[in-house]
C-alpha cells in the first residue's frame, strides 16, 4: 500500500515546485523513510530531502431546520518533499 494519497496543488504548492519541492498529502502514519520510497519509485526521480507537517481537521458547523450540527474535517498529514537538482515531477502528464 502507497503512503501517498495525492500531490496537493495550490498556489502556495505550486510556488514551491520552482525551488525543486513538490508537496503530496500522506497517510497519517507514514514516516519519512516510507515516503521517499513510494516517491522515488512512483515518480522515478532523487529525494534528497523531506518534510512533514500534521494538520488538524477544523471544527466544522452546518445550520438545518432542525438546528445546528456540528461535525470536524479528518486530521491530515503533508509532506514537502525536495528533489534532486534537475529532477522534475509532472502532475499534469496524464491530462
Amino acid at each position: 500500500m502507497s503512503t501517498l494519497k495525492k500531490p496537493v496543488v495550490t498556489e502556495k504548492a505550486t510556488s514551491l515546485n520552482e525551488k525543486g519541492q513538490y508537496v503530496f498529502e500522506v497517510t497519517r502514519t507514514a514516516n519519512k523513510v516510507q515516503i521517499k520510497k513510494d516517491v522515488e519509485q512512483f515518480y522515478g526521480v532523487t529525494v534528497t530531502g523531506i518534510s512533514t507537517i500534521r494538520t488538524n481537521g477544523k471544527v466544522k458547523s452546518k445550520f438545518t431546520k432542525g438546528g445546528a450540527v456540528s461535525g470536524r474535517r479528518p486530521h491530515g498529514k503533508k509532506a514537502i518533499v525536495t528533489v534532486k537538482e534537475g529532477d522534475v515531477i509532472d502532475f499534469y502528464s496524464g491530462i
